[in-house]
């Protein structure tokens, strides 16, 4: 999909820099002059670089997920979203509007109302139930306590925790309280997401499962989501698309499908290399178009002979198809045939051949 197809993106960041350190400016305007590394711009002004000239664009309903290991700028970067972090230079719009530009009053209400927040640590308030922690933002902007109770009501169902309304955090499993946190952050209606990390305490079955209820609330919700991982495989499942940072930059965006297929760099392949492509690379992405076939063979099967798929099927639908016969499969759009996929190019696609 294109960015005009997309519309206007909800969340936009322009060339933003953050540097940690007491000579932050003076840093920064070497830092662009000589591209010094991180290790350098810390030798040389004892500043750290958390971003480094970072760009990108988040659209309405997108899960937009930014990988990274541990230090390279991923939580920072979302910090500075809704400015829990001032960066030193850039700018940061939400739906058009300069976040960095906005007084103390303006900055909260955007908070309030456009944007909540999902941390690994929950840090839910011990002595209120779990009705009263979903509604606690709501009480703090004066809402009526019949609506914040209706409210909760809603959210409470909406993330699977009926009947646990009047328990208290420490009643609850460490999945549960992910679950109020996800609730509370839900619970003022915001369009925009931002989740740090939000499962990766969980244990495994527990991470994931919550991963598909995420997954499904969001496709109802239609939230737009910036959604931090240090863990490929989470941003893989999660992303609409994947933005890696190392070293405070970002070195690829792309979908699942084109970070797979297409590394930008031995860093990013490194990264890759252990994922089964199996259902992330699609028939669109691995099929011969018909006229380029029909150069090499002369002549296209007949449909009815062979066994036809549609261009979003992937490789794992295409393997089910390709069982026990020989035949090509004819790739279809629209009722017409647009390309075709052999066993040999199945078996190419699935190693990972370009």
């Amino acid at each position: 999909m294109t960015n005009m197809e997309r519309g206007k993106p909800v969340i936009s960041c322009k060339n933003v820099w953050k540097i940690f350190g007491e000579q932050a400016d003076q840093a920064l305007e070497e830092i662009k002059r000589d591209n010094l590394s991180k290790a350098e711009a810390l030798e040389k002004f004892e500043c750290v670089i958390g971003v480094r000239d970072v760009s990108i664009e988040v659209y309405k309903g997108e899960v937009f997920c930014i990988m990274g290991l541990s230090g390279s700028g991923k939580s920072t970067l979302v910090r500075h979203i809704n400015r829990l972090i001032e960066p030193t230079a850039g700018e940061i719009l939400i739906n058009g509007t300069d976040v960095g530009g906005l007084n103390a009053e303006d900055l909260r209400a955007m908070r309030a109302d456009e944007i909540g927040m999902v941390f690994q640590n929950m840090s839910l308030l011990p002595h209120r139930t779990v009705s009263e922690n979903i509604s606690f933002a709501l009480e703090l902007r004066n809402v009526d306590a019949f609506t914040r109770a209706q409210v909760a009501e809603e959210v409470i169902e909406k993330v699977s925790l009926q009947g646990y309304g009047d328990r208290y955090p420490s009643e609850l499993s460490g999945g549960m309280q992910q679950r109020v946190g996800l609730a509370r952050a839900l619970a003022a209606d915001p369009e925009i997401l931002l989740m740090d990390e939000p499962f990766s305490a969980l244990d495994p079955l527990i991470r994931r499962g919550l991963q598909d209820e995420f997954l499904a609330l969001s496709k109802v919700m239609n939230k737009t989501t910036l959604f931090i991982t240090h863990d490929l495989d989470e941003a893989i499942r999660m992303g609409t698309r994947i933005a890696i940072m190392k070293d405070g930059e970002i070195v690829q965006i792309g979908t699942p499908e084109e970070i797979v297929t297409n590394p930008t760099d031995e860093y990013v392949a490194k990264f890759v290399q252990g994922i089964s492509k199996l259902k992330l690379v699609f028939a669109h992405t691995v099929m011969v178009p018909v006229a380029e076939y029909e150069a090499k063979h002369k002549k296209l099967p007949a449909l009815k002979s062979c066994p036809q798929a549609g261009t979003e099927d992937d490789l794992d639908a295409l393997v089910a198809k390709a069982v026990d016969q020989d035949k090509p499969i004819i790739i279809m759009d629209e009722g017409k045939p647009v390309g075709v996929v052999t066993k040999d190019s199945l078996l190419h696609a699935i190693r990972g051949d370009s």
